[in-house]
């Protein structure tokens, strides 16, 4: 088989699978649902592997298979490239939506939805394949609006509850104010450089970095870099969350745990940090956009952390990290270390993965309810459950030789090193991040699996007494957490576990992807860190100015070795900070539960800022909304009904009525008056004949 076949195959096999499942959703069996998407997610990984192997041994690919428009001179074409920075980002995309398929079968096995989630889930998966194996701007914004638009369908996928079809519209929005700055973007790219693609544009981008523009309103000038970059990059802020753009990924958590997973592991919000690094030839040219980038995500790291202490939903805790950990990577790639950025998203996409669908596990065992405070004992009861949770936690908090280790700690070094504006609050952020991080997971894992069984105690009880006391958020939460229940053939919903009911294991098609997912993100961190960061892999790929922004150069002295990072960070300021976090969370949760409620009554004012997500939301509906539906009202009333009816279409009725009573006094039917008629109308022509004359 050609390579370029092998190429086609890695997008179109899930795209099959999608069109099967979802086109004959209503008359083939669940069996060949699952089995056809499956098998197609099967078949984009193997073909990725051997992709990857082909890489490796030096064979790349940029060209196009298709072309679909000529226009004038521009011809938009769908093309691959294929490199080292596309071939990492296939291997994690299929092997995770994979495990995520394969989880999907126990997870939505008794969803009536069944067969569509499974096509819904496939056609993601073609979508991000496509965005990543892209070799033009076209195609990448294709790719860029159907993650957006597959998202919005699984989002709302149980699509009769309010607070789902809320949570979907709310993440198509956000994303299309971000995806307006991409496009503008884009826009600048093409006037500028006469292309879509990639290669062309980056060749181009030298002889164009002094280049100015101006500034719309201000009479004054920007660097055409700058502009095109910070314009970018908006639309990454939307895709990966970035704050302010932030806002719909926690609510995304009203669509099943398996797309929870699919989207905060490897799709979606990985989109804009890929697109970033894939850009790196065109940032590396301007500080401005790379101090931008570098100051927004570590806003994101450190407050959406802060977020993530007072969750009490399972799903949302997990949520929260992903925030977290997404300004991690967006810190590296302000700090120029766009290969740090990617090896964080390949370890994060592999221990988030299996801490969402950990989480699930859990919801499924606890039968829906999805409160961690109603938890607690778990581990004898779910084993496997509770150590791939275990092991998806350390790597998470960075644990020394476990794979988020490696590329957190690359990250802040990196950024300790770099000499980019903003990169010392930065540095800031990410250190407290660690301590924050470290708190809010094993608050979770101990309140999950250790400690007093509080399960059966409150469950069937809708408004027990403990939440009685929390604030409006916190009830929207727990309620939220509530309607994910499924609905089973009966219609019955199931609100947790009954007085006396225990919690049990979920089935293997659950488990093994928890298992396989557990793996990786304990090994592959130490067995990839020296050649994705120093080594060649990235060489092509990937271009930094070495010169003007040196992190990944002084990075690379100080790597001795992936053991010898991991031994060297026991006597680190990071390490004990990760530490202290733990020892923190096993102290106020589980040796002193009393003083959480001391320190939430002491600090309510900090609490409810918390607890009402620095009230973005509330400031996006009064301003923005409501700005949009002021704006609506006046375009409405003033531009609709105004000038459009009012002006043009009934102003138009009322002339030709004035016209028609005035033409009736001439329309009479006797001949005399046609004859009066004539003599006046020859009257007036010759008088102004003679008047011109």
């Amino acid at each position: 088989m050609e390579m370029q076949t092998l190429y086609l195959l890695v997008p179109l096999a899930p795209l099959f699978g999608a069109i099967i499942a979802g086109l004959f959703c209503r008359l083939i069996p669940r069996w060949v649902a699952h089995t056809v998407t499956i098998a197609g997610v099967a078949i984009a990984f193997i073909a990725s592997y051997v992709i990857f192997k082909d890489v490796l041994a030096g064979n790349t690919f940029n060209g196009p298979v298709y072309r679909w428009l000529t226009s004038g001179d521009y011809h938009f074409e769908v093309g691959f490239l294929i490199d080292q920075l596309t071939v990492t980002m296939m291997l994690v995309v299929t092997f995770v939506s994979l495990m995520v398929h394969i989880y999907t079968i126990g997870y939505m096995q008794d969803d009536p939805g069944y067969n569509r989630f499974f096509s819904y889930i496939s056609l993601f998966t073609f979508s991000m394949l496509m965005l990543v194996m892209s070799n033009n701007f076209m195609q990448l914004f294709f790719g860029w609006e159907a993650v957006g638009l597959v998202s919005y369908l699984l989002i709302g996928f149980w699509y009769t509850r309010p607070t789902a079809i809320f949570a979907n519209m709310k993440a198509f929005l956000v994303n299309r104010v971000g995806d307006f700055g991409f496009i503008l973007g884009i826009g600048l790219i093409l006037s500028h450089f006469g292309t879509l693609d990639y290669a062309a544009v980056f060749a181009k981008a030298s002889a164009l970095a002094e280049t100015t523009i101006p500034l719309l309103g201000s009479g004054g000038e920007v660097a055409l870099m700058s502009a095109i970059c910070i314009l970018l990059f908006i639309g990454a802020m939307g895709k990966s969350a970035q704050v302010p753009l932030h806002v719909w990924l926690p609510d995304s958590m009203e669509g099943p745990t398996p797309i929870s997973a699919l989207i905060h592991a490897a799709t979606m919000v990985t989109a804009g940090i890929f697109m970033v690094a894939r850009m790196s030839p065109l940032f590396e040219l301007s500080d401005t956009a790379l101090s931008f980038v570098i100051v927004i995500g570590a806003i994101t790291a450190l407050f959406m952390g802060f977020l993530g202490l007072i969750q009490n939903d399972i799903k949302r805790v997990v949520a929260y990290s992903t925030l977290s950990q997404l300004g991690y990577m967006t810190v590296a790639l302000g700090a120029s270390a766009y290969s740090v950025a990617i090896f964080h998203l390949m370890t994060h996409a592999f221990f988030k993965a299996l801490l969402f669908l950990a989480a699930g596990s859990v919801i499924i065992g606890m039968h829906h309810d999805q409160d961690i405070r109603n938890m607690g004992g778990l581990r004898k009861y779910m084993p496997i459950t509770w150590i791939t949770s275990l092991i998806g936690s350390l790597a998470l908090i960075g644990t020394p030789l476990f794979s988020g280790f490696y590329s957190k700690d690359s990250i802040i070094e990196a950024v300790a090193l770099s000499n980019i504006p903003g990169s010392g609050f930065a540095y800031f952020a990410v250190m407290a991040s660690v301590f924050v991080t470290a708190l809010y997971s094993f608050r979770m894992y101990f309140l999950v699996f250790h400690g007093e069984e509080r399960f059966g105690k409150a469950a069937h009880d809708h408004h027990p007494q403990h939440l009685k006391a929390s604030s409006h958020a916190d009830e929207e939460h727990h309620h939220a957490a509530h309607d994910e229940a499924h609905e089973d053939a009966h219609g019955e919903e199931h609100h947790g576990l009954a007085p006396g009911q225990k919690p049990h294991e979920t089935p293997w098609v659950v488990t093994l992807p928890l298992i396989l997912l557990a793996i990786p993100s304990a090994l592959i961190g130490f067995i990839t860190i020296e050649p994705m960061l120093f080594g060649d892999f990235f060489k092509g790929a990937i271009f930094v100015d070495s010169e003007a922004h040196p992190a990944m150069a002084e990075l690379a002295h100080h790597f001795h070795g992936a053991f010898a990072m991991a031994t060297h960070a026991l006597t680190t300021l990071v390490f004990w900070l990760a530490l202290l976090g733990v020892v923190a969370a096993w102290y106020l949760y589980m040796k002193r539960p009393d003083l959480p409620v001391t320190i939430k009554a002491r600090f309510g004012g900090l609490y409810t800022l918390l607890d009402n997500k620095y009230y973005f939301d509330r400031f996006n509906e009064m301003v923005f909304a409501g700005g949009a539906r002021l704006l609506g009202r006046g375009l409405w009333k003033g531009g609709d009904v105004g000038v459009i009816d009012g002006m043009i279409v009934n102003g138009a009725v009322r002339l030709v009525g004035w016209f028609a009573v005035l033409a009736r006094f001439f329309q009479s039917g006797h001949i005399y008056h046609y004859a009066f008629t004539m003599i006046i109308g020859v009257f007036v022509l010759m008088t102004l004949w003679v008047t011109r004359a």
